[in-house]
């Protein structure tokens, strides 16, 4: 955490090193821009501002701002008052603040002695907008985000209606891959199925800002869904892109508008945000057997409302719903059969529902070991794994070379590929990456396993894979108003026991 401190204001140094000329039409000398920390101070002392802005410089992420006002503050000592003026010092200062100091004609007048200029109703109410969409902005991409539960995949942790705060700053704040967007928008312009809210140009390579600590084991972490890189703007990130091309073909998939929409490409920091909880860190193995996670071969510490699918047999009566409410089931359907129903429950439930005297049994729904998911990552028929009987599976670790081979191939080549950006082919059995024969791979990335607290109703790791340190966004911090979205307001929308509630 000290190297936010440290980081970000000497990186002011870089914008500042342009106002060498400006430096010296204020009166300073021009090598004083060259001193980290010394030349921001000179900055402050050159817009007489007090010294509280300077201290502000060393707050991480509110320094963004302070920087971006000291800009302001600077062009208005040669009189630029115009909106467009003072949006060129801030988001060009190496082009515009040279042009200042060359021009004879331009001359810098201290705050004290140049004249106030007068705003007009409506400069007073951009400069506000503007002011609240810039910190907003900050606030949204270094610190926190607000954030809905739209399903059911994390239930009973995290319910759907829970809004909630995710901590940005937690593992450290990720530099916008698409810096230039339009604000408050995630990936598609409102009123719109696929116009992008992002210029494409600007692509920044991953980096993230040193963070209070790292991804621990059983966090609740917000991440960009990693097969949300192609996507139908049909389906969105509700049906994988990569599930409908196995299902339809791909020259189907790309030529259907009517049924699939366009199908579109997103960088990492534009696709879907998931939520899930961090079940394996990176070098570990994950095998799942009859339902229960084990992690380099121990039995994974169960979250507190971990839920499954039931069959639940009754005398042929139906379940008092006042009942399904007080024990908080919210999922569940009748089948065909009399009498026969199946439930998702956790094990309070299962255990209270059990008393119940039309009850006759329940069930669990597992799926059988050796039976075969198509949808189970990695899709591939010499891994029969399914969703309760899974692995094993070695999560990568960065820097810890894994052993390469066809068999092992389908496991790794996403992360090779995709992730990691590497060419990848196969000649004569030989396994060729960026060209050079190898029979391992070294990844620059650390991988994370993630999935949801409702184990049989939720898309996560099991189906799509491992998740990459540079698609991690932040850790679910506390739940700040959650509604029930099938009660009104006056038969208990508000779940008041869940208001302000820490994310366990």
């Amino acid at each position: 955490m000290l190297e936010l401190f440290i980081i970000i204001p000497l990186s002011f140094t870089i914008p500042t090193i342009f106002t060498w000329l400006v430096f010296e039409k204020a009166g300073r000398k021009g090598w004083e821009t060259l001193i980290p920390f010394y030349n921001l101070w000179v900055f402050n002392k050159i817009i007489q501002k007090p010294i509280w802005w300077f201290l502000l410089l060393f707050f991480p992420f509110i320094n963004v701002f302070v920087y971006m006002l000291m800009l302001v503050e600077l062009v208005k000592g040669f009189e630029k008052n115009k909106l467009h003026e003072q949006f060129f010092a801030v988001v060009v200062p190496f082009i515009y603040f040279p042009i200042l100091g060359l021009k004879s004609e331009e001359k810098f007048i201290t705050a004290d002695k140049r004249k106030k200029f007068e705003k007009g109703f409506v400069r007073e109410w951009v400069d506000a907008i503007v002011f609240a969409v810039v910190a907003a902005t900050i606030i949204r991409t270094f610190l926190l985000e607000a954030y809905t539960i739209p399903t059911s995949s994390m239930e009973k942790s995290l319910l759907v209606g829970d809004y909630l705060f995710v901590s940005k700053i937690a593992y450290g704040p990720k530099i916008p891959n698409t810096p230039i967007s339009f604000p408050f928008v995630h990936h598609t312009m409102p009123l719109t199925e696929s116009t992008k809210s992002y210029l494409e140009w600007i692509n920044l390579p991953f980096f993230r800002f040193p963070g209070f600590g790292n991804v621990e084991r059983y966090d609740a972490v917000v991440f960009n869904y990693p097969e949300g890189d192609t996507v139908s703007t049909r389906y969105q990130s509700n049906r994988s892109y990569y599930v409908l091309k196995k299902e339809y073909g791909r020259n189907r998939l790309w030529t259907d508008k009517r049924n699939f929409g366009e199908i579109i490409y997103r960088p990492v920091d534009k696709r879907e945000n998931y939520i899930k909880r961090c079940i394996g860190m990176p070098g570990d193995s994950i095998k799942i057997v009859n339902r229960q996670v084990y992690i380099n071969g121990d039995a994974s510490n169960n979250p507190a409302g971990m839920q499954f699918q039931y069959w639940v047999y009754t005398d042929g009566s139906s379940i008092n719903p006042r009942i399904l409410d007080k024990l908080n089931i919210t999922e569940y359907s009748r089948m065909a059969q009399p009498g026969l129903f199946m439930f998702v429950l956790t094990e309070e439930a299962k255990a209270e529902l059990n008393k119940l005297p039309i009850v006759k049994k329940i069930e669990p729904f597992n799926e059988a070991e050796g039976d075969w998911d198509e949808g189970i990552f990695p899709q591939d028929s010499r891994y029969k794994w399914n969703r309760d009987n899974y692995g094993p599976i070695y999560i990568p670790q960065k820097g810890v070379p894994i052993e390469i081979n066809e068999n092992v191939l389908p496991l790794y080549e996403r992360l090779i590929t995709v992730y990691e950006g590497n060419s990848l082919d196969i000649k004569d059995g030989k396994i060729f990456i960026n060209g050079k024969a190898v029979n391992s791979f070294t990844q620059k990335y650390n991988y994370y396993w993630m999935m949801g607290d409702n184990r049989h109703n939720s898309a996560d790791s099991r189906f799509w894979g491992f998740v990459p340190e540079d698609h991690i966004v932040g850790k679910a911090e506390f739940v700040w108003l959650s509604l029930d979205p099938n009660k009104s307001l006056f038969t208990g929308k508000i779940r008041w026991n869940k208001v302000f509630s820490l994310v366990k």
